[in-house]
């Protein structure tokens, strides 16, 4: 009786996570995609925008170590579906404030952002943690891969829809009510996901852990980063992340202020990266798989520098659409192979979750200090462009576009020296780390969330 009570409660939980992949998928590509549309439409500086992408992140960080201190004292699904909740209640926020908006609009959309994205790192480690304990080792493989179809396809709707109905709504002269049906659905899809939360099973009914563990995780974060090769990878792409960030707030700018596209433009330049990057994440896992994640993150990184360079070129819809097919191409690779790079460096029995959330923090850093650098520069653009009397160039922002490829040839100079292959162990093949890819990015790259190393199935 207890294995056919386990058996059902197992596959309900199983089949409401595959339905909470849609529901949520609905605010993360809202959030993660039209975010910067919605911050221009209310008129925010560009200063503004670099602060956007900067502050969250750091508020992110923070969240992540708190989540370590508060864990232990709650349920994970309490934990998990209690947050999910607020969430949604600051994108209905968000809602709002597309309709009833004044002069102080921008500063209340980045406190909003704050909440968002300190929830979004608040719930990740542990809802990964009661997804590792509820699925079966030999299903993680299949059912992520399935989970992440289902993310992938209601994602791209949403961009395509969202696309839409902003551009319907400009044409109708109701731009601000096409953002806050926007923002509603998304917040509708937030709830459903809460609601659908709470009726998951999670075997752990009692808090666990250590309530004392966050100094301990405090002191293997300080030994994780005495390792030499580590700590070299570490900056590396903590950097590299902190040098994208630059002019990653402005190339929504640059599409839609400058060379005016539609919404629905704009959502399809995303869609194209975004599918790029899907279709080319096994392409790359066989390539790391043949002759190691070192040749592909230096493969990769070459090309960064390349990236926001082309831009300058970008005068139409069609040339940005390459462009983005380009990105997506270079941003799978990369982001596959670090994440790769991490599991191969971590020493034997050290904690991977140390590893990545050191790395994490520091990423988030990087992109804070980024993010308020391309903010100011931005800000100036226009008078360095009149100083260096350089009317010929059609934008001014194409100075931040080339200040960040610059830097990132920098970064990329500085790691390949110090780039080495791990010898620590074998390196595993791709389908025995399990990842999900918990959200598309057009400008940053599929994320990925690391989850358990799964042995193959020999039968």
């Amino acid at each position: 009786m207890t294995e056919v009570r386990r058996c059902h409660w197992l596959r309900n939980t199983l089949n409401k996570s595959q339905k909470e992949a849609v529901a949520s998928s609905t605010m993360t590509a809202t959030s993660d995609n039209f975010l910067n549309a919605f911050a221009l439409y209310l008129n925010a500086s560009l200063m503004q925008m670099g602060l956007l992408t900067a502050i969250p992140q750091i508020f992110g960080a923070m969240a992540q170590l708190f989540s370590v201190w508060v864990g232990p004292r709650f349920t994970r699904k309490k934990l998990v579906s209690s947050g999910a909740f607020i969430q949604a209640v600051v994108v209905s926020l968000m809602a709002v404030l597309a309709v009833w908006h004044n002069d102080k609009a921008v500063w209340v959309l980045l406190i909003l952002a704050i909440f968002y994205h300190a929830l979004l790192n608040l719930i990740q480690p542990h809802w990964r943690a009661w997804m590792g304990s509820v699925v079966p080792p030999r299903r993680r493989g299949l059912f992520f891969a399935r989970r992440t179809r289902l993310t992938m396809m209601s994602s791209l709707a949403v961009f395509i829809g969202g696309g839409l109905l902003l551009t319907g709504s400009t044409l109708t002269l109701s731009e601000g009510l096409g953002f806050a049906l926007l923002f509603a659905i998304a917040a509708s899809g937030r709830f459903t996901s809460s609601k659908l939360l709470t009726q998951m099973h999670d075997p752990e009914t009692h808090p666990t852990g250590n309530p004392c563990s966050y100094s301990q995780t405090l002191v293997q974060c300080k030994d994780a980063i005495k390792d030499k090769v580590f700590r070299h990878y570490s900056l590396f792409v903590a950097g590299m992340q902190g040098v994208v960030a630059i002019s990653a707030p402005f190339f929504a700018v640059y599409m839609l202020n400058e060379l005016k596209l539609s919404y629905l433009e704009y959502s399809l330049t995303n869609v194209a990266s975004i599918l790029t990057q899907f279709v080319t994440l096994g392409f790359w896992g066989r390539i790391s798989d043949r002759y190691g994640n070192r040749v592909v993150m230096l493969f990769c990184s070459a090309l960064m520098p390349l990236l926001p360079s082309l831009w300058i070129f970008a005068k139409d819809f069609e040339s940005i659409l390459l462009i983005q097919l380009i990105s997506g191409f270079a941003w799978s690779g990369f982001t596959l192979s670090t994440s790769n790079y991490l599991y191969d460096l971590r020493p034997h029995r050290a904690s991977f979750a140390t590893y990545a959330a050191v790395q994490s923090a520091l990423g988030a850093l990087g992109v804070f200090m980024g993010a308020l650098a391309g903010g100011l520069l931005a800000s100036y653009s226009q008078n360095i462009k009149d100083w260096l009397d350089w009317e010929w160039i059609f934008s001014s922002l194409y100075l931040v576009f080339l200040c960040s490829g610059l830097l990132r040839l920098a970064m990329f100079l500085w790691f390949l020296p110090r780039a080495v292959e791990p010898r620590v162990r074998n390196t595993p093949r791709m389908l025995q780390v399990v990842y999900r890819v918990a959200r598309f990015n057009a400008i940053s790259g599929v994320v990925l969330d690391w989850l358990t190393v799964s042995k193959k199935d020999s039968s």
